[in-house]
């Protein structure tokens, strides 16, 4: 069974031994097997295990993981070191840069960023080499779709950032009036420009999660 080392452990319990899991499981044991698929499956569950639930202060929802040759690593987004981020990180640091002046990284691994508690989720959470999408509709998303809605349920403060229609997708599990949703475009090129570019997401994540006596993410890698 999925060990993930923290509170998400008991709360994700019930969903580990539910019938569309165990087929999941079932289907991924079979893939591994046969094909190249990522990430590296000891590292499908890195959101969860870098960010335990009651640390979670902001959430970033991603599709499904880069299918590039060791570029998943479990985080969306991100990518492991020593690879070239991808033009959707690119934009992201693009934005960061201008919003809060930070410095653009050498590199594209943001673990930095969940272990401050920043929640790096893709709906779907494994992939084929070389074909996006390929592992949609497998059960990946009612998994995290019922760890989207435990967040929700959360009495701390928490920011959503939903970039692009799939994400803004999951607003429809989002009732908490305690909580912060953050809506754009996604930073992919063909749709930077229509509303990603100067969202100054970063910065009112921050005033918010300030406002509320949270600590501030530093989002300078």
């Amino acid at each position: 069974m999925v060990n993930i080392g923290n509170d998400w452990d008991e709360l994700l319990k019930e969903e580990f031994s539910k019938d569309y899991y165990q087929q999941l499981r079932r289907f991924l044991a079979y893939e591994y097997k046969t094909r190249t698929i990522y990430p590296n499956m000891y590292d499908i569950f890195n959101a969860l295990k870098y960010t335990a639930y009651k640390d979670v202060k902001a959430v970033i929802l991603g599709q499904d993981p880069y299918h590039g040759v060791n570029q998943a690593h479990g985080l969306c987004f991100s990518v492991q070191q020593g690879i070239t981020p991808p033009p959707s990180l690119v934009n992201i640091f693009q934005e960061l840069h201008e919003d809060l002046g930070c410095t653009i990284p050498n590199h594209g691994n943001l673990s930095a960023w969940a272990k401050q508690g920043v929640l790096m989720l893709n709906t779907v959470l494994t992939v084929r080499q070389g074909v996006a999408n390929s592992h949609q509709g497998k059960g990946w998303e009612q998994l995290t779709d019922k760890i989207i809605s435990l967040i929700d349920q959360k009495q701390e403060p928490v920011v959503f950032l939903l970039w692009g229609k799939n994400a803004k997708a999951k607003m429809s599990l989002l009732h908490n009036q305690n909580h912060l949703v953050l809506t754009s475009s996604h930073p992919s090129p063909y749709s930077v420009d229509y509303g990603f570019h100067g969202c100054r997401h970063f910065s009112k994540a921050n005033t918010y999660l300030s406002e509320h006596g949270i600590t501030e993410i530093n989002w300078q890698l």
